[in-house]
């Protein structure tokens, strides 16, 4: 779905990406978000990107068992 049609930020669509497990690094999170046609520029800052590394590591460990 292209983010037109669901009307997600692209912040809330990066935490979903991280939520999820798919990005193992806030690279190929913006990989994917790019690929989705979200602006990449939303995503600066260093609190937003340690909560979004946060996130990633969180999802890693759920979905090893941890």
């Amino acid at each position: 779905m292209s983010q037109q049609l669901d009307l997600k930020s692209t912040i809330e669509r990066a935490f979903e990406i991280a939520d999820s497990g798919d990005a193992a690094t806030i690279e190929r999170l913006g990989r994917l978000l790019a690929q989705e046609g979200y602006a990449l520029n939303m995503l600066t800052g260093p609190l937003l990107l340690k909560q979004l590394r946060r996130q990633i590591a969180a999802s890693a460990g759920t979905s090893n068992g941890l």
